[in-house]
């Protein structure tokens, strides 16, 4: 591993000066997260009247019935389609993060993986990767597609990171192209996360997320953000530090979680 340009060596009292100093950064940023935060929770939310159904392992299921009767749901949207072999690996690097779910039951949330491959396929998968999170397929329905997880203008009209199929034309494009949506791309899967709120019998929408969106849930970065080398990736500063190691999501380094010779 290539390690060059590292901090210098101060004394203590030097060091604790530019800790201060940092400090008041990272303390703006945690108030500017703050108010993301409140905005996200004001957001207005979107009632859900289509009955979707999924299957997961005691059977089919309502999406009010992911819930597990609590009133907050938050979903990994796990690139995983019906043709596939496996998951995909940037999806497995947030999945493996996820542990224990009892902080967020205790908070009234319920946390859920879905994907559009068979049960079967799922569980066999969870089953290799030693995963215990709730994982259900929505298979045959068109929840993947109306939550745009799953692109094809053929069943719902695209929504790539929050922007049109003319959007995209005019403006930067598709993530992996920079160039605009093609027939080709029908059928893309995408990683996100969504969340919802019921209220009795009634289901709403409250927030989704793409992209960089869900960063923090990929790859440990950050705990890695806190570290002298980072995450190890090219775009990173100061540049030089540490040779890229191409994990980043999507990257030619990204491996399934059980596939890395640690």
């Amino acid at each position: 591993m290539m390690i060059g340009d590292l901090p210098k060596v101060v004394s203590r009292a030097e060091w604790l000066a530019a800790r201060k100093e940092l400090l008041a950064k990272e303390k703006e940023v945690t108030r500017a997260r703050d108010r993301v935060n409140a905005e996200r929770r004001r957001l207005p939310m979107v009632r859900v009247d289509k009955p979707y159904r999924f299957e997961g392992p005691n059977g089919p299921a309502s999406l009010p019935e992911l819930f597990d009767g609590r009133p907050q749901l938050v979903m990994h949207h796990f690139m995983f389609g019906p043709d596939w072999d496996g998951g995909c690996p940037s999806c497995a690097s947030a999945a493996d993060g996820i542990g224990r779910l009892r902080q967020l039951h205790a908070r009234n949330t319920t946390l859920v993986a879905v994907s559009r491959a068979p049960y079967p396929k799922l569980a066999a998968f969870r089953e290799r990767m030693g995963w215990t999170f709730p994982w259900v397929s929505s298979f045959g329905s068109d929840f993947n597609y109306d939550f745009h997880a799953t692109l094809d203008d053929r069943v719902a009209p695209v929504l790539l990171h929050f922007r049109t199929e003319d959007e995209l034309r005019q403006e930067k494009g598709t993530p992996w192209t920079d160039g605009p949506w093609t027939e080709a791309m029908r059928g893309e899967e995408m990683p996100g996360i969504s969340a919802f709120l019921r209220i009795g019998d009634d289901v709403f929408h409250t927030y989704s997320t793409f992209g960089r969106g869900i960063e923090d849930f990929h790859n440990g970065y950050p705990y890695l953000d806190l570290t002298v080398l980072g995450r190890q990736e090219e775009w990173e500063q100061p540049s030089g530090r540490a040779t890229p190691l191409g994990l980043q999501v999507g990257g030619p380094g990204m491996r399934l979680p059980d596939e890395y010779d640690l």
